[in-house]
């Protein structure tokens, strides 16, 4: 098993910033990807960014340019710098690590940490 324990979310005006951190703990040599999905009030959980073992990142067209999400080995943590940020960036923040094992893939999750972005 792995745990995931998210910080750093908080109230923040637009144009603001805010980094998000996401330590991991257990077995986590099982994980080949972390990432950070939000889910704002009635809507479905997105995924707005996400890096591989190897560095590799992407993230949403919503966040590019604004949002940079990081990796400690050493520290078994997960960043997300969150620049600029604007009122639709609200809702609740959730580190994901993702595992596959030959066809086989899932997700563990943290608790959630809320953001709130006020106009």
């Amino acid at each position: 098993q792995v745990q995931l324990v998210e910080s750093g979310g908080g109230l923040v005006q637009a144009g603001g910033s805010l980094r998000l951190s996401c330590v991991a703990s257990g077995r986590i040599f099982s994980i080949n990807a972390m990432g950070w999905y939000r889910q704002a009030p009635g809507k479905q959980r997105e995924q707005v960014a996400a890096i591989t073992s190897g560095g590799s990142t992407n993230y949403a067209d919503s966040v590019k340019g604004r949002f940079t999400i990081s990796r400690d080995n050493a520290k078994n943590t997960v960043y997300l710098q969150m620049n600029s940020l604007k009122p639709e960036d609200t809702g609740v923040y959730y580190c994901n690590g993702r595992w596959r094992a030959l066809a086989a893939v899932g997700d563990y999750w943290g608790q959630g940490t809320q953001v709130t972005v006020s106009s």
